[in-house]
């Protein structure tokens, strides 16, 4: 119903960019009171839209204003008021997608283990877990495998514990997850047994006819495959940020460039099924709920060519290299773990003098010449 609703109004400001780009160069689109009163109060008395009756006219007008929002974003991401990437006009949806209807104060309540949801009834639902504080809104969510959620916007003071470690810092990679600078690995499950059930699937939906009743079953196998690999994910990355955050007062990690890593076709899927920046997401709103401190460092940071014990900068190393040895202080690192260490350091504003441990180095640099004594493949072990 919200998606419709949704479209309908779309249609209209299209319409309205179009008529308005013929006459002038401004364009004005319809506000929302007007485009509630077309596409919900009078579209109520045609025969195509009379179903519209039968459900409450709180998330049709929440649907509404989503979309006064997202052309809000647009127009600011144009005039480059809005930070981040840039954000595209709105689309429209499609029945198969995710759905979603929002209702707020009035249009809800709790009744013991019951919710009353308007023109809907009482819901039972399995809950998760205790509400800490009165619900605002509720949001029911039907994803693309037809199953449905309840989602509460709640109020949460931050919680005061001690933490067991001053700081860390978190190195983030494909194999092993993620590389503390305690010297902690966490590994992360195997998506791929699901991901080569998706690839045979979707070879197999490619080849079915559209709007066939096997294309549609195929297509909602497709994803319940992909909401176990995104719930597998999801619980790691919970369990992991939560551990991370409770022990350590504060959290350094390294402003990944996701975007430009996926870019390289061989590493894509495996970069894309991890997840890093919903686990810098998960930490920083974690962080804030726990009372941490969270610090996201330069991308530019040479943090995997420098040794974190002297500071000597040995130059960039080629991804086979797992362990390199320090040509100034002797010491041998983890490729992975002496990042981390670096990636603290620089996190808490504590950074060795480079210029001065080269300066003082005898050895010649590696830029120039590397011994293979030096720097190790952790695999040749």
């Amino acid at each position: 119903m919200n998606a419709q609703v949704w479209n309908d109004a779309l249609a209209m400001c299209k319409q309205s960019e179009s008529v308005a780009g013929e006459r002038t160069r401004s364009t004005k689109l319809p506000s929302n009171n007007d485009l509630q009163k077309l596409v919900i109060t009078q579209a109520k008395k045609t025969v195509e839209r009379e179903w519209l009756s039968e459900v409450s006219n709180i998330p049709l007008q929440q649907s509404v204003a989503d979309l006064g929002v997202a052309y809000k974003n647009f127009f600011d991401s144009l005039k480059g008021k809005r930070k981040g990437k840039k954000v595209g006009r709105p689309k429209f949806k499609k029945k198969t997608n995710q759905q979603s209807a929002r209702f707020r104060i009035g249009g809800f309540s709790i009744k013991g283990e019951k919710v009353y949801l308007a023109k809907i009834g009482n819901i039972k639902p399995v809950w998760s877990r205790v509400l800490p504080s009165e619900p605002s809104s509720v949001t029911v969510i039907k994803d693309c495998a037809n199953r449905y959620f309840l989602s509460f916007v709640v109020e949460v003071e931050p919680i005061q514990t001690d933490a067991k470690n001053q700081s860390i810092g978190i190195d983030l990679g494909i194999k092993t997850f993620a590389v503390m600078s305690d010297g902690t690995k966490a590994e992360s499950p195997s998506y791929s047994t699901l991901d080569k059930r998706i690839r045979k699937l979707q070879k197999k939906l490619a080849r079915q006819p559209k709007d066939s009743k096997r294309r549609n079953i195929t297509r909602i196998r497709i994803a319940k495959l992909h909401n176990q690999i995104a719930d597998t994910r999801k619980d790691f990355l919970h369990k992991l940020s939560t551990k991370v955050v409770s022990e350590n007062q504060t959290i350094v990690l390294e402003d990944l460039n996701v975007s430009g890593l996926v870019k390289n076709r061989k590493l894509a899927r495996a970069i894309s099924l991890q997840g890093w920046r919903d686990f810098r997401t998960l930490c920083e709103g974690k962080s804030e709920k726990f009372n941490r401190d969270f610090h996201v460092i330069s991308r530019w940071q040479p943090t995997s060519q420098i040794c974190s014990e002297c500071g000597y900068k040995w130059g960039k190393l080629d991804l086979k290299v797992r362990s390199v040895q320090c040509l100034n202080c002797r010491t041998e690192h983890d490729r992975d773990e002496n990042a981390a260490k670096n990636i603290n350091k620089v996190g808490m504003g504590n950074r060795h003098d480079s210029k001065r441990a080269q300066r003082n180095c005898q050895t010649t640099s590696v830029a120039e010449s590397i011994e293979a004594s030096r720097i190790t493949d952790a695999s040749a072990r």
